[in-house]
């Protein structure tokens, strides 16, 4: 990466349904511009000292909710580099609001029926642990798009690709945008 990326990088910050690929994009593409990279969910999880399905489950949503506001609010702070935020961090529009003006907010869009395909065995989400998670997948979706749309800068559709063609498409968006230097690109 070019020495002068530092001066011109901004924090980017990733929002999407749970299973969009926050935390497996994030990495990558914090490693491929070379910037650090912060998981809200493994930030929250330091602070409260267990995972977060046993939290939600034994202190409910709205007291994750605050913590996760907290949160971000330190996270968006700081220059981290890529920050992947938590499926329901666009719930409240405090976050919405902290990170459409802090960062520059990247929303991978991904289908109901491609992200059941991704978590239909994931027993850790909390929000998932029911009947009929494929419904609930839909319902989130259709409460949460509005939610991401209102909070992305860029979106970015994200139903089958590789993850590398993911990054290509984020920082090809970043440089169309002017907010990369155009020879990130370069191998």
């Amino acid at each position: 990466m070019p020495s002068h990326l530092e001066k011109v990088f901004i924090v980017l910050a990733l929002v999407g349904m749970p299973g969009s690929g926050k935390s497996t994009v994030g990495r990558q593409l914090a490693r491929k511009l070379g910037v650090g990279f912060v998981d809200c969910d493994q930030v929250i999880e330091m602070r409260i000292a267990c995972p977060i399905k046993d939290f939600f489950a034994s202190q409910g949503e709205a007291a994750f909710r605050d913590i996760e506001a907290k949160v971000i609010d330190d996270m968006t702070r700081t220059a981290c580099g890529v920050l992947a935020t938590g499926g329901g961090a666009v719930l409240r529009e405090a976050n919405r609001l902290l990170l459409r003006e802090r960062t520059h907010v990247i929303y991978l869009r991904v289908q109901p029926e491609e992200i059941y395909r991704r978590l239909r065995h994931d027993q850790q989400r909390p929000l998932l642990q029911v009947d009929d998670p494929k419904l609930k997948i839909k319902q989130l979706f259709e409460e949460r798009d509005p939610h991401y749309q209102a909070a992305a800068h860029f979106v970015i559709e994200t139903s089958r690709p590789r993850i590398p063609t993911m990054i290509t498409m984020i920082i090809t968006q970043l440089e169309l945008a002017g907010l990369l230097p155009i020879e990130t690109a370069a191998p």
